[in-house]
This record gives structure tokens, C-alpha cells and sequence, in this order.
């Protein structure tokens, strides 16, 4: 054998060595510069070299390339060349895929309302404003909870969809259920109804630290404000009822501490029960028509708001609400942060962590408004004046 063909057959062997450890046999030369498949059977029943060198050119075909078919008749491409493409079309056959499949975005949340409720229509809309889009590359893979204590199954229920994000809004026990099952994964908090840095959930609200990130809320704050706005809907005043249950006892303490501080008798009613037994609750306030009932911010007392109504217009109770959506379902006056302002801006840190950013050096930062309702079509049927100082104030007036 010549010294020119044994030199080429082992160029040929190390360039199939080097393609096996890259595992990609799959790519052979050929004089047209034409990846094949290298089969078994080939390499075995005659030489590699001959394989190679003896194959004839195929037929040109016209019309496939802007160079003619036959230009590369008979043209020598050395191996470098041939590895060269090869490569080339690996890269850009990976390239294309991933345009071609996008990445989805899945974001994992569990609440107590249907998925249409308008909060979460609102963070679908506001990451569809920041491009991302249901069916193409978001998915807001919800879980509708029946309750509270039904949290740790519905959270891993989550899990098992995989999302990227865990979201969670609103309680104490939420974020306690998201982070039992969460492992490494970030969590995008709505603390609605408890202080994260004052349970210890993070050692500082400027740098969390962990894999914990959001919004707080300050309740305690504004369950105090509520008894002021109460005192100045209601100056003739005596009692004020408080609900409270299991995920508002530290509001319902706060409340009853600044109800004392200006003259009220505060009536802590208890909601218990499953369905919480609100008829039950207000039945401890007695005969006291016109007397305010403040209800403060918890999951169960926003989902039951046209039930609770009902109940206080029987009793022609004034209600004293968190959530605005109580107003609009009857309580003649609501204070605190918007929900759909709260999920909208939660879209925005969602977006955050999803671009790269760590939880760990987002801070978790406050609502920048809280909102003032007043229902003046309940003031009317209570026979309450409003007074303009006060209207003034308000942020949304339902007549």
C-alpha cells in the first residue's frame, strides 16, 4: 500500500474517532461536501477509504442553490471544509429549533376565587402587557383551593405541573404551603395578610435573601386607619364589631386596640365553621342597628362579600371593609390596597425574576396607593351622612 493511501486511511480512522467521542458518526465527508449516515454495515463490508474516495459525484440538481448545480463537479474540498459545514448545519439546525419552540414561562399560583375572577384577569392581562402571552410562551397554571386548610394539596398539585415560579397571595398559610413544597424554586409573594418580615419568613424587606421576593402589605397599619374612618363615617358610635378568623386574628387585635383609644367598645365575632357560619358571627353584635362592623382582610371574608352583605343589610349594619370589592358588593366603606393594583404589580416582579433577576436582591416593597371607597348608596339606606371632607378623600364613590 502506498505510503499516500495509508496516510489518508488513518486521517480518515482519526477523523471517525474524533467524530465517535463527539458523538456524532453520524457525519462522514464527502467529495460533494454531502453529510450520510455512516451505517455499520458500510464501514464493515468494504474499506472506509474506498467508501470514500471511490463513491461517484451525485447527479447535479438544478435550481436547489443560487451557485449551479455543476460548479462543484470535480472539485477537491479538503476535511477541514467538510467539517466545517457540518458543523454549521448542526448549529444552525439547533438554532432553528429554538426559534421554533420558545421557552413557556410557567407560573404555579393556588387561591380560593374561579381563574376568571378579575384580580387574576388583571395579571394575565398585565403579563400579556410584558409579552407574555397565554398558549404561546406564559401558562398560569391555577389551582382553585376550597379552602384554607385545603392549601398543602393544592400547592403540590402545582408542583406537579412544573412550573418555573411559584406565586402566592393573600395569607400566612399560602406561603407556608408554597414553600413546603417549592424546594429551589423562586416565590413571588403577595403578603396580603401578614407581615413576612415580623413572622421571620426573611431577615430584611430591603434584601430578603432566600428565594423569596414581592409585595407587602401593611395590615396592621391600615386596620388602625379603618377605625379612624369608622369614627368619622359613624361620630355617634358606641360598638364596633370585629370579624376575625384564623388568618385575621392580628388585624381584629390591632382594630380592637385603636377602637379603645377613641371610645369605641370593640366585639370581637368570630367566624368558625365550615361554611364559616357568618350569621352566627354577627348575631353576637345583638340589636344594634346603624353600629359599625369592620371586616378585615382575609381570603374567605373577600370570596364571601355578597353573602356577608346580605346579612348586614338585614341587621343594618354599617360595614367597615379592606377590600373595595366589598364596597361594591354593599359595606358603605372600604379602605386599603386594590387587589387589581396589587396583582397587576405583582405581574412586574413576576417579570423580574423570570428575566433573571434573584429573589434574594429584590426587595419586597409596599403598595404606592391605597384606595378609599365609599358607597353612598349604603349611607343612604343606613341613613348615614357622609360628610365632604370625607367624600373628598375618596379614590372611587359608588352612588
Amino acid at each position: 500500500m502506498s505510503p499516500l493511501i495509508l496516510r489518508r486511511i488513518l486521517d480518515v480512522r482519526g477523523e471517525k474517532r474524533l467524530l465517535g467521542r463527539m458523538g456524532r458518526l453520524d457525519m462522514v465527508a464527502e467529495p460533494c461536501g454531502v453529510l450520510r449516515q455512516a451505517q455499520d454495515e458500510d464501514a464493515s463490508s468494504r474499506p472506509l477509504v474506498r467508501a470514500i474516495l471511490d463513491r461517484p459525484h451525485p447527479e447535479p440538481v438544478e435550481g436547489r442553490t443560487s451557485i449551479p448545480a455543476t460548479a462543484w463537479v470535480g472539485t477537491k474540498l479538503s476535511r477541514r471544509f467538510v467539517l466545517a459545514a457540518g458543523a454549521s448545519a448542526v448549529l444552525l439546525r439547533v438554532a432553528t429549533t429554538g426559534a421554533e419552540t420558545p421557552k413557556i414561562l410557567r407560573v404555579g399560583y393556588v387561591g380560593l376565587q374561579t381563574v376568571d375572577a378579575p384580580i387574576y384577569q388583571a395579571f394575565r392581562l398585565r403579563m400579556g402587557e410584558l409579552g407574555y402571552h397565554a398558549g404561546s410562551n406564559f401558562n398560569f397554571d391555577y389551582v382553585q383551593a376550597p379552602s384554607v386548610e385545603a392549601y398543602p394539596e393544592s400547592y403540590a398539585a402545582v408542583m406537579a405541573r412544573k412550573p418555573d415560579i411559584i406565586l402566592t397571595a393573600g395569607n400566612e398559610p399560602a406561603l407556608r404551603a408554597a414553600q413546603s413544597v417549592a424546594g429551589g424554586l423562586p416565590i413571588v409573594l403577595l403578603a396580603i395578610d401578614f407581615d413576612p418580615l415580623a413572622k421571620g419568613y426573611v431577615p430584611s424587606l430591603a434584601r430578603p435573601g432566600g428565594a423569596i421576593t414581592g409585595i407587602f402589605v401593611p395590615q396592621l397599619d391600615l386596620a388602625r386607619k379603618r377605625i379612624e374612618l369608622a369614627r368619622e363615617l359613624l361620630p355617634r358610635a358606641t360598638r364596633l364589631g370585629i370579624f376575625s378568623d384564623q388568618n385575621s386574628r392580628e388585624q381584629a387585635e390591632a382594630a380592637s386596640e385603636a377602637a379603645r383609644a377613641i371610645g369605641l367598645a370593640p366585639q370581637l365575632l368570630e367566624v368558625t365553621g365550615q361554611p364559616p357560619d357568618y350569621a352566627g358571627a354577627l348575631a353576637q353584635m345583638g340589636a344594634a342597628p346603624g353600629e359599625p362592623v369592620m371586616i378585615p382582610a382575609s381570603p374567605i371574608f373577600l370570596r364571601d362579600r355578597a353573602e356577608i352583605d346580605a346579612l348586614a343589610r338585614e341587621r343594618r349594619l354599617a360595614m367597615i371593609a379592606a377590600y373595595r370589592e366589598n364596597a361594591a358588593a354593599g359595606a358603605v366603606l372600604s379602605y386599603g390596597a386594590d387587589l387589581t393594583d396589587l396583582f397587576r404589580d405583582i405581574a412586574n416582579v413576576v417579570d423580574r425574576v423570570a428575566r433573571g433577576r434573584k429573589p434574594a436582591d429584590l426587595p419586597i416593597e409596599p403598595p404606592t396607593h391605597f384606595h378609599l371607597a365609599l358607597n353612598l348608596k349604603t349611607a343612604a339606606t343606613l341613613g348615614l351622612t357622609v360628610s365632604p371632607t370625607l367624600l373628598a378623600r375618596a379614590d372611587e364613590v359608588i352612588e
